[in-house]
Protein backbone atom coordinates (compact mmCIF):
# COMPACT_ATOMS: atom_id res chain seq x y z
CA UNK A 1 0.00 0.00 0.00
CA UNK A 2 1.50 3.33 -0.91
CA UNK A 3 0.36 6.59 0.77
CA UNK A 4 0.05 9.76 -1.41
CA UNK A 5 1.37 12.98 0.45
CA UNK A 6 -0.59 16.04 -1.23
CA UNK A 7 1.48 19.44 -1.26
CA UNK A 8 -0.32 22.40 -1.04
CA UNK A 9 0.90 25.49 -2.18
CA UNK A 10 0.10 28.64 -0.26
CA UNK A 11 -2.18 30.23 -2.02
CA UNK A 12 -4.26 26.61 -1.46
CA UNK A 13 -3.80 26.91 2.07
CA UNK A 14 -5.28 30.21 2.39
CA UNK A 15 -8.16 29.23 0.06
CA UNK A 16 -8.73 26.96 2.84
CA UNK A 17 -8.15 28.35 5.87
CA UNK A 18 -10.61 30.59 4.34
CA UNK A 19 -13.53 28.43 3.39
CA UNK A 20 -12.83 26.67 7.01
CA UNK A 21 -16.09 27.51 9.57
CA UNK A 22 -15.27 30.44 11.67
CA UNK A 23 -14.57 28.65 15.53
CA UNK A 24 -15.76 30.45 18.65
CA UNK A 25 -11.98 31.76 18.95
CA UNK A 26 -12.01 33.40 15.57
CA UNK A 27 -15.62 35.07 16.54
CA UNK A 28 -13.60 36.47 19.75
CA UNK A 29 -10.64 37.91 18.25
CA UNK A 30 -12.69 39.84 15.23
CA UNK A 31 -15.26 41.16 17.95
CA UNK A 32 -12.09 42.39 19.95
CA UNK A 33 -10.92 43.89 16.98
CA UNK A 34 -13.99 45.58 16.40
CA UNK A 35 -14.00 46.38 19.62
CA UNK A 36 -11.16 48.30 19.60
CA UNK A 37 -11.29 49.94 16.59
CA UNK A 38 -14.74 51.81 17.45
CA UNK A 39 -12.72 52.64 20.74
CA UNK A 40 -11.05 54.62 18.83
CA UNK A 41 -13.67 56.12 16.25
CA UNK A 42 -16.19 57.02 18.43
CA UNK A 43 -13.79 58.89 20.77
CA UNK A 44 -12.97 60.78 17.50
CA UNK A 45 -16.34 61.04 15.66
CA UNK A 46 -17.19 63.20 19.07
CA UNK A 47 -14.31 65.34 19.00
CA UNK A 48 -15.19 66.39 15.64
CA UNK A 49 -18.88 66.49 15.48
CA UNK A 50 -19.05 68.11 19.14
CA UNK A 51 -18.19 71.89 18.33
CA UNK A 52 -20.47 71.94 14.96
CA UNK A 53 -23.15 70.23 17.28
CA UNK A 54 -22.50 73.43 19.67
CA UNK A 55 -22.52 75.80 17.00
CA UNK A 56 -26.28 74.70 15.94
CA UNK A 57 -27.60 74.44 19.77
CA UNK A 58 -25.84 78.13 20.38
CA UNK A 59 -27.20 79.13 17.24
CA UNK A 60 -31.06 79.07 19.00
CA UNK A 61 -30.01 80.48 22.39
CA UNK A 62 -30.52 83.68 24.01
CA UNK A 63 -27.21 85.70 24.17
CA UNK A 64 -27.61 85.03 28.11
CA UNK A 65 -27.20 81.20 27.72
CA UNK A 66 -24.73 81.31 24.50
CA UNK A 67 -22.16 80.95 27.31
CA UNK A 68 -23.33 79.65 30.48
CA UNK A 69 -21.14 77.00 31.86
CA UNK A 70 -21.57 73.89 32.05
CA UNK A 71 -23.13 74.78 28.14
CA UNK A 72 -26.51 73.85 27.08
CA UNK A 73 -26.40 70.92 24.12
CA UNK A 74 -30.33 71.38 23.76
CA UNK A 75 -31.94 75.01 24.13
CA UNK A 76 -34.14 75.48 27.32
CA UNK A 77 -35.64 78.31 25.93
CA UNK A 78 -35.32 78.20 21.72
CA UNK A 79 -35.34 80.71 19.44
CA UNK A 80 -34.79 81.83 16.14
CA UNK A 81 -34.16 85.41 16.80
CA UNK A 82 -30.24 85.47 15.33
CA UNK A 83 -31.96 83.75 12.26
CA UNK A 84 -34.31 86.47 11.72
CA UNK A 85 -32.06 89.38 12.44
CA UNK A 86 -29.20 87.87 9.87
CA UNK A 87 -32.14 87.42 7.68
CA UNK A 88 -33.07 91.08 7.72
CA UNK A 89 -29.29 92.60 7.38
CA UNK A 90 -29.47 91.32 3.64
CA UNK A 91 -26.61 89.27 4.30
CA UNK A 92 -27.65 86.52 2.28
CA UNK A 93 -25.96 88.47 -0.50
CA UNK A 94 -22.81 87.42 0.89
CA UNK A 95 -23.45 83.58 0.74
CA UNK A 96 -24.51 84.08 -2.97
CA UNK A 97 -21.21 85.89 -3.90
CA UNK A 98 -19.31 82.54 -1.71
CA UNK A 99 -21.30 80.23 -4.18
CA UNK A 100 -20.90 82.02 -7.22
CA UNK A 101 -17.19 82.61 -6.56
CA UNK A 102 -16.61 78.72 -4.95
CA UNK A 103 -18.70 77.41 -7.85
CA UNK A 104 -16.42 79.26 -10.50
CA UNK A 105 -13.48 78.31 -9.15
CA UNK A 106 -14.49 74.40 -8.93
CA UNK A 107 -15.22 74.31 -12.49
CA UNK A 108 -12.08 75.91 -13.82
CA UNK A 109 -9.90 74.01 -11.13
CA UNK A 110 -11.85 70.50 -12.79
CA UNK A 111 -10.98 71.59 -16.13
CA UNK A 112 -7.64 73.04 -16.20
CA UNK A 113 -6.25 70.67 -13.51
CA UNK A 114 -7.56 67.89 -15.08
CA UNK A 115 -5.75 68.79 -18.87
CA UNK A 116 -2.63 69.24 -17.36
CA UNK A 117 -2.75 66.15 -15.31
CA UNK A 118 -3.82 64.37 -18.60
CA UNK A 119 -0.65 65.87 -20.10
CA UNK A 120 1.85 64.95 -17.90
CA UNK A 121 0.39 61.14 -16.95
CA UNK A 122 0.04 59.82 -20.67
CA UNK A 123 1.29 62.65 -23.21
CA UNK A 124 5.15 62.21 -23.83
CA UNK A 125 6.86 65.62 -24.73
CA UNK A 126 10.68 66.72 -23.93
CA UNK A 127 10.82 68.08 -20.30
CA UNK A 128 7.66 66.69 -19.40
CA UNK A 129 9.16 65.31 -15.60
CA UNK A 130 11.37 68.24 -14.80
CA UNK A 131 8.25 70.35 -15.53
CA UNK A 132 6.36 68.46 -13.04
CA UNK A 133 8.60 68.04 -10.46
CA UNK A 134 8.53 72.12 -11.03
CA UNK A 135 4.65 72.44 -10.56
CA UNK A 136 5.40 70.11 -7.05
CA UNK A 137 7.90 72.44 -5.92
CA UNK A 138 5.05 75.29 -5.82
CA UNK A 139 3.04 73.04 -3.10
CA UNK A 140 5.67 73.91 -0.75
CA UNK A 141 5.64 77.63 -1.16
CA UNK A 142 2.84 79.48 1.81
CA UNK A 143 -0.06 80.88 0.01
CA UNK A 144 0.58 84.35 1.64
CA UNK A 145 3.97 84.60 0.04
CA UNK A 146 2.05 84.94 -3.60
CA UNK A 147 -0.19 87.20 -2.13
CA UNK A 148 1.85 90.22 -3.15
CA UNK A 149 2.65 89.24 -6.46
CA UNK A 150 -1.14 88.44 -7.14
CA UNK A 151 -2.49 91.44 -6.24
CA UNK A 152 0.15 93.74 -8.35
CA UNK A 153 -0.12 91.59 -11.01
CA UNK A 154 -4.01 91.89 -11.00
CA UNK A 155 -4.09 95.47 -10.47
CA UNK A 156 -1.67 95.87 -13.42
CA UNK A 157 -3.80 94.21 -15.87
CA UNK A 158 -4.58 96.03 -18.80
CA UNK A 159 -7.85 97.57 -19.87
CA UNK A 160 -9.63 96.59 -16.76
CA UNK A 161 -10.88 98.44 -14.44
CA UNK A 162 -9.76 101.76 -16.06
CA UNK A 163 -6.46 100.46 -16.79
CA UNK A 164 -4.52 101.63 -19.99
CA UNK A 165 -2.77 99.27 -22.64
CA UNK A 166 0.22 99.41 -20.01
CA UNK A 167 -1.83 98.21 -16.75
CA UNK A 168 -1.94 101.97 -15.46
CA UNK A 169 -4.37 104.51 -14.31
CA UNK A 170 -7.23 102.04 -12.64
CA UNK A 171 -7.26 99.30 -10.30
CA UNK A 172 -7.57 96.57 -12.48
CA UNK A 173 -9.26 93.49 -11.12
CA UNK A 174 -8.98 94.26 -7.97
CA UNK A 175 -12.32 94.80 -5.90
CA UNK A 176 -13.93 92.19 -8.56
CA UNK A 177 -15.28 88.63 -9.09
CA UNK A 178 -12.73 87.86 -11.13
CA UNK A 179 -10.35 89.64 -9.08
CA UNK A 180 -11.36 86.40 -6.44
CA UNK A 181 -11.44 83.56 -9.22
CA UNK A 182 -8.56 83.39 -11.43
CA UNK A 183 -5.70 82.98 -8.70
CA UNK A 184 -7.96 79.80 -7.81
CA UNK A 185 -8.15 78.44 -10.94
CA UNK A 186 -5.38 76.07 -11.10
CA UNK A 187 -3.90 74.18 -8.57
CA UNK A 188 -0.62 71.79 -8.22
CA UNK A 189 -2.46 70.08 -5.00
CA UNK A 190 -5.30 69.07 -8.08
CA UNK A 191 -2.80 68.33 -10.78
CA UNK A 192 -0.89 66.22 -8.43
CA UNK A 193 -4.02 64.30 -6.97
CA UNK A 194 -5.43 63.41 -11.12
CA UNK A 195 -2.56 62.64 -12.51
CA UNK A 196 -1.66 60.55 -9.64
CA UNK A 197 -5.47 58.74 -10.62
CA UNK A 198 -4.64 58.68 -14.13
CA UNK A 199 -1.16 57.27 -14.28
CA UNK A 200 -3.37 53.84 -12.86
CA UNK A 201 -5.58 54.03 -16.21
CA UNK A 202 -4.11 51.51 -18.77
CA UNK A 203 -2.15 53.05 -21.77
CA UNK A 204 -3.78 50.34 -24.20
CA UNK A 205 -7.56 51.95 -23.67
CA UNK A 206 -5.83 54.89 -25.17
CA UNK A 207 -4.07 53.61 -27.74
CA UNK A 208 -6.92 52.03 -28.91
CA UNK A 209 -9.20 54.87 -29.12
CA UNK A 210 -5.76 56.69 -31.36
CA UNK A 211 -5.92 53.85 -33.79
CA UNK A 212 -9.53 54.41 -34.65
CA UNK A 213 -8.79 57.93 -34.96
CA UNK A 214 -9.70 59.94 -31.91
CA UNK A 215 -8.23 62.82 -31.19
CA UNK A 216 -6.28 63.06 -28.04
CA UNK A 217 -9.15 65.82 -26.68
CA UNK A 218 -11.44 63.85 -27.83
CA UNK A 219 -9.50 60.78 -25.95
CA UNK A 220 -9.06 63.28 -22.77
CA UNK A 221 -13.13 63.90 -22.87
CA UNK A 222 -14.39 60.72 -23.85
CA UNK A 223 -12.38 58.08 -22.32
CA UNK A 224 -9.97 59.98 -19.89
CA UNK A 225 -13.20 62.03 -17.79
CA UNK A 226 -15.45 59.59 -16.97
CA UNK A 227 -12.65 57.24 -15.33
CA UNK A 228 -11.88 59.96 -13.25
CA UNK A 229 -15.16 60.54 -12.10
CA UNK A 230 -14.27 59.82 -8.29
CA UNK A 231 -10.63 61.57 -8.41
CA UNK A 232 -12.62 64.31 -10.23
CA UNK A 233 -15.49 64.30 -7.36
CA UNK A 234 -13.00 64.62 -4.88
CA UNK A 235 -10.86 67.51 -6.40
CA UNK A 236 -14.45 69.45 -6.69
CA UNK A 237 -14.45 68.55 -2.61
CA UNK A 238 -11.21 69.93 -1.85
CA UNK A 239 -11.63 72.69 -4.27
CA UNK A 240 -15.43 74.21 -3.41
CA UNK A 241 -14.48 74.10 0.63
CA UNK A 242 -11.31 75.81 0.13
CA UNK A 243 -12.92 78.45 -1.79
CA UNK A 244 -15.81 78.91 0.12
CA UNK A 245 -13.63 79.20 3.25
CA UNK A 246 -11.48 81.83 1.89
CA UNK A 247 -10.90 84.71 4.36
CA UNK A 248 -7.61 86.49 3.36
CA UNK A 249 -7.87 86.82 0.13
CA UNK A 250 -11.30 88.59 -0.04
CA UNK A 251 -10.09 90.92 2.85
CA UNK A 252 -6.79 91.98 0.81
CA UNK A 253 -8.48 93.02 -3.02
CA UNK A 254 -12.51 93.39 -2.04
CA UNK A 255 -13.49 97.29 -0.61
CA UNK A 256 -17.78 97.22 -2.13
CA UNK A 257 -19.32 95.40 0.84
CA UNK A 258 -21.57 94.25 -2.04
CA UNK A 259 -19.10 91.63 -3.58
CA UNK A 260 -17.71 90.25 0.43
CA UNK A 261 -18.23 86.38 0.52
CA UNK A 262 -19.81 84.95 3.22
CA UNK A 263 -16.05 84.55 5.68
CA UNK A 264 -15.68 88.34 5.35
CA UNK A 265 -19.37 89.28 5.67
CA UNK A 266 -19.42 87.39 8.80
CA UNK A 267 -16.32 89.10 10.70
CA UNK A 268 -18.16 92.43 10.20
CA UNK A 269 -20.76 91.05 13.20
CA UNK A 270 -17.57 91.02 15.13
CA UNK A 271 -16.76 94.97 16.07
CA UNK A 272 -14.15 95.98 18.76
CA UNK A 273 -16.66 96.60 21.49
CA UNK A 274 -19.58 94.30 21.07
CA UNK A 275 -20.37 91.43 19.08
CA UNK A 276 -23.37 90.35 17.59
CA UNK A 277 -23.16 86.80 19.11
CA UNK A 278 -26.69 85.56 18.01
CA UNK A 279 -26.32 86.71 13.96
CA UNK A 280 -22.69 85.52 13.75
CA UNK A 281 -23.57 82.13 15.11
CA UNK A 282 -26.70 82.23 12.88
CA UNK A 283 -24.73 83.46 9.91
CA UNK A 284 -21.96 80.59 10.95
CA UNK A 285 -24.16 77.58 10.94
CA UNK A 286 -25.54 78.82 7.46
CA UNK A 287 -22.31 78.99 6.21
CA UNK A 288 -21.41 75.69 7.57
CA UNK A 289 -24.04 73.67 5.34
CA UNK A 290 -23.13 74.16 1.75
CA UNK A 291 -19.89 72.20 2.83
CA UNK A 292 -21.68 69.67 4.98
CA UNK A 293 -24.20 69.17 2.23
CA UNK A 294 -21.70 68.83 -0.69
CA UNK A 295 -19.54 66.43 1.34
CA UNK A 296 -22.41 63.82 2.20
CA UNK A 297 -23.34 63.80 -1.48
CA UNK A 298 -20.17 63.24 -2.72
CA UNK A 299 -18.82 61.20 0.17
CA UNK A 300 -18.58 57.77 -1.76
CA UNK A 301 -16.67 59.28 -4.58
CA UNK A 302 -14.71 61.42 -2.50
CA UNK A 303 -13.38 58.10 -0.33
CA UNK A 304 -12.89 56.10 -3.58
CA UNK A 305 -10.90 58.98 -4.98
CA UNK A 306 -8.65 59.41 -2.81
CA UNK A 307 -7.78 56.10 -1.86
CA UNK A 308 -6.94 54.91 -5.50
CA UNK A 309 -5.15 58.06 -6.39
CA UNK A 310 -2.19 56.55 -4.70
CA UNK A 311 -2.15 53.31 -6.09
CA UNK A 312 0.46 54.06 -8.70
CA UNK A 313 3.18 56.72 -8.48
Amino acid sequence: MSATVEVLQPQELDRRSELRPEGAGDRKRRWIRYALIYLILIPGAILFVGPFAWLVSASFQRTGDIFSWPPQWIPQDPTVEGYAEFAQTGALRWFANSAFVATSVTVLQLLLNSMCAFAFAKLKFPGREPLFLLVLATMMVPPQITMIPNYLILQRIPLFGGNDLFGNGGHGMLDSYAGLILPGAVSAFGIFLLRQFMMTIPDELLDAARVDGASEFRVYRQIMLPLCRPVLAATAIFTFMAAWEDFLWPLIILSDPGKFTAPLGLAMFVMKNQTEWGMLLAGSVIATLPMVIVFMIFQRQFVQGVAMSGIKG
